[in-house]
């Protein structure tokens, strides 16, 4: 069997080193740089010909620098005789960009990364709470989307909160909600139905279930501008929630999340480490991040052994 070999980009060095650590190895010996014209320069300082080779990097801001980083690392291998390349992604950036809404003339820009990463010769990709599950069919390669609810499951279980309630901050993340309430000891559930009754006018959230003098548990795939998160935070205090808790995978916080944060009636948002928090987002006193380094290093030696992914959930 060839050996297992770890690599990584500049997106997610941390996660990258804690991930090797609990496979009991080291990352390889890559320089991933810059020409003075800020083209991306890769170059491998071992032998890989032959081996099964990891290269993690999440493809978050800045978005095109940290794909085009992923590619040319995936060239690089792919021409020095690797034997089975894999990349992991953890965050999968352009993944909002999965359809045209209404026959737009937009895009379907998942597709077009989907592509790409095929094209320049990725065997198998791993990645974690992909936005939209079908995006895996946009792929020529198998891809393996594990989940982060394990971990996140985890926290929650202990945690003390009063009369816990789970709440999916729209129609789309029920699914989502539904899963983690029926784990966390089969607990109630709420949705907020976000809807404009006329066009320009404001944003009105119903809030179907019952929240009064109970502990929220807000669940989604990710928070971006925390606008919504916030506002949905207004809400269910105002309809008397005690005390309101965010989960979500993936960390974006970009635009005004920071502002909107330190202005929310949140108590705490707890987010994994798919995406490196910055020095503004760690200074929140709110902001908690959990790590799925344990998680991917299982995952990554599973398919380095030919064992299966899907063991790994057992819901």
């Amino acid at each position: 069997m060839p050996d297992m070999k770890l690599f990584a980009g500049n997106a997610t060095p941390e996660l990258a080193k804690h991930i090797a650590n609990r496979l009991y190895t080291s990352l390889g010996d890559i320089v991933v740089g810059r020409f003075s014209d800020g083209e991306v320069n890769v170059q491998i300082n071992e032998n890989v010909r032959g081996e099964d080779v990891f290269i993690i990097q999440s493809t978050c801001a800045p978005t095109n620098d940290n794909l085009m980083e992923l590619l040319v690392m995936i060239d690089a291998m792919r021409r020095a005789s690797a034997g089975r390349i894999t990349a992991v992604i953890p965050y999968f950036g352009y993944a909002r960009q999965d359809r045209r809404v209404r026959s737009a003339r937009v895009p379907i820009t998942a597709k077009v990364v989907a592509d790409f990463l095929s094209t320049v010769g990725v065997d198998r990709v791993l990645t974690v709470d992909l936005h939209a599950e079908q995006i895996q069919g946009f792929f020529d390669v198998p891809v393996d989307n594990v989940f982060g609810s394990p971990v996140i499951l985890e926290d929650m279980l202990q945690q003390s909160f009063e009369r816990p309630i789970v709440v999916s901050p729209d129609i789309g993340g029920v699914v989502r909600a539904r899963a983690i309430a029926k784990l966390l000891n089969d607990t109630d559930m709420a949705i907020i139905d976000k809807r404009r009754q006329r066009a320009n006018e404001a944003e009105v959230m119903n809030i179907i279930g019952d929240v009064s003098d109970r502990d929220c548990i807000l669940v989604d795939d990710m928070i971006d501008t925390a606008g919504t998160l916030c506002k949905a935070a207004e809400a269910l205090k105002a309809r008397g929630a005690k005390r309101v808790f965010a989960y979500a995978t993936h960390p974006i916080f970009s635009g005004k999340a920071v502002e909107n944060i330190k202005n929310s009636k949140i108590d705490e948002i707890v987010v994994c480490d798919t995406i490196p928090l910055t020095p503004e987002v760690k200074a929140l006193k709110n902001v908690r991040q959990l790590t799925l380094s344990g998680m991917l290093a299982e995952a990554i030696r599973r398919i380095s052994n030919e064992e299966s992914i899907s063991a790994m959930f057992h819901y």
